[in-house]
């Protein structure tokens, strides 16, 4: 990225506050990014291990495949699911808060004894799914943070930094050069009028 600038010291001074800003910014940014980056390892330890934990529970319930046929279909549904925004390394993230079922009325001598066990085995299933689901969003949602904010550590570094850099020692180099030419120029000027003043007194 190519800085423009002007060799003034107008230029030179607002090249200044802007590497002052980066300079100052860049250390609060790379602690955001290390924070991001063992959030995100946590919320991928979290994710893994909710899937893990549904998909034992669902191996755990096997047995009981053949009696979901006699399950009444639309007997509980979800209603409504609670998040909450939590803040994690500066970054919006989101976290259940409750789930909501519906649950149909049934007549508990009619329907078959393990109806209420049936119930609350997919209220849990249900809940161990979701949950899942929020830490993959959050572990998703942290991540692409991190990687702005790794491209931003990085073009402030790399960069913007050291552009503003070699901009300032230019505009520098290149008013002390004017300022030697002036400095040249006049003592020129001034040994001329000298010499000129030394002729005329001859």
């Amino acid at each position: 990225m190519a800085i423009k600038f002007q060799y003034n010291k107008t230029s030179l001074t607002n090249l200044g506050k802007q590497l002052k800003i980066r300079q100052n910014a860049l250390p609060t940014l790379k602690n955001k990014e290390s924070a991001l980056r063992l959030s995100v390892i946590a919320a991928k330890a979290e994710a893994v291990a909710q899937a893990e934990a549904l998909e034992k529970k669902l191996r755990e319930y096997d047995y009981l495949a053949a009696l979901w046929n006699e399950f009444r279909p639309g007997l509980i549904s979800i209603r409504d699911v609670h998040l909450r925004t939590v803040k994690i390394a500066g970054v919006n993230a989101p976290q259940l808060d409750g789930i909501d079922f519906d649950l149909q009325p049934f007549n508990a001598f009619a329907a078959p004894a393990w109806y209420a066990d049936g119930i609350r085995i997919l209220q849990e299933l249900s809940t161990l799914g979701i949950e899942s689901e929020v830490s993959e969003e959050r572990r998703r949602i942290l991540e692409y943070n991190r990687k702005k904010t790794t491209q931003k550590v990085n073009l402030y570094e790399k960069v913007q930094i050291p552009g503003y850099q070699e901009a300032i020692r230019k505009i520098k180099r290149y008013m002390e050069d004017e300022e030697n030419l002036t400095k040249a120029s006049s003592k020129i000027v001034k040994n001329r009028h000298a010499a000129q003043e030394e002729e005329e007194g001859l």
